[in-house]
């Protein structure tokens, strides 16, 4: 059966057409991935902008193309973030309506986080005996899971969302190019402050990140002149590396930052607090190092498509 599963991000839409079958691995026909910046402003004033809309409705409209020409079978749309957390909504709803006939879902924070553990775990080597720990640092909020998966079923312990991520955090609390060590010690105090009462990480296990702050920070560590998916995917990084890379980038103006190798241009502007988050996150865990997932809630949105009756 052939699936598209589409992720209506704070920063980003994320577009997946796989093919799959009951008990068989997904394989990716075509992945798209668009900035659209849907939670633009979102954190003052709690209402989606007329130009991040028309941003976010092209968007949907190019997808939709690419979703009728690949012939997939069955269509599933999520709204995560910016959606849940404002008004102006309807707008991208009844887009999606009249592109995909369906409704877009707006997760839950929990939803979302169930699904990012689901996702993220496909195409990795892991222990099945063993529980993991999964991370999503989004633009709006970030997902902390940690579970397990076996004989292909996501076995969740716990599921948490918490109103913190990349473009949240830089609307807050960044004013200066570069950020100001001050701007910096308050990223990593809030982030700590809201990452206190995070689970311990489970015993003898590196966590796992993914989206689009993880990814860019490995295809900088890993100097990708072009973003490569295959090679991100998996990517073991030791906390050093992820340190070094996140010292360069906050060291940076903004159009310093854009040209660094590796980096997506339209996520300099946020990647620093989304870099500081993982840091942070990851120090409260005593963690070591962190092996980068490519994939997220699109996948897990297509297992799920792929196994409904």
């Amino acid at each position: 059966m052939r699936v598209a599963a589409i992720d209506i991000g704070t920063n980003t839409v994320l577009l997946l057409v796989a093919d799959g079958g009951t008990g068989a691995p997904l394989h990716a026909v075509a992945e798209r991935a668009t900035i659209t910046r849907l939670g633009e402003g979102v954190d003052r004033t709690r209402r989606l902008s007329p130009a991040a809309v028309a941003r976010t409705r092209e968007c949907l409209e190019h997808y939709a193309r690419d979703v009728r020409e690949l012939g997939a079978e069955r269509v599933a749309v999520v709204g995560t973030s910016a959606m849940r957390d404002t008004k102006g909504g309807r707008e991208v709803r009844e887009h999606v309506r009249s592109l995909f006939g369906v409704e877009a879902r707006v997760l839950r924070g929990e939803e979302e986080a169930r699904l990012t553990f689901r996702g993220a775990m496909s195409g990795i080597a892991i222990d099945a005996r063993k529980d993991l720990a999964v991370f999503d640092i989004g633009g709006g909020s970030t997902e902390v899971v940690i579970g397990r998966v076996e004989q292909g079923a996501a076995h969740v312990a716990f599921a948490a969302s918490y109103d913190i991520g990349s473009v949240r955090l830089t609307e807050r609390q960044v004013t200066h190019d570069p950020p100001t060590g001050k701007e910096r010690d308050a990223l990593m105090q809030t982030a700590r402050g809201v990452f206190a009462n995070v689970p311990p990480l489970p015993d003898s296990s590196s966590p796992v990140g993914i989206a689009g702050t993880m990814t860019t920070l490995a295809a900088v560590a890993l100097c990708l002149e072009h973003y490569d998916g295959a090679r991100v995917h998996g990517h073991l990084m030791p906390l050093a590396e992820l340190r070094r890379v996140v010292d360069r980038l906050v060291s940076v103006n903004l159009e310093t930052r854009k040209r660094v190798q590796g980096m997506e241009p339209k996520r300099a502007d946020v990647i620093v607090a989304g870099g500081l988050l993982a840091l942070a996150l990851l120090e409260h865990w005593a963690a070591t190092a962190v092996r980068v997932s490519d994939r997220g809630v699109r996948w897990g949105l297509a297992e799920e498509l792929i196994s409904c009756p």
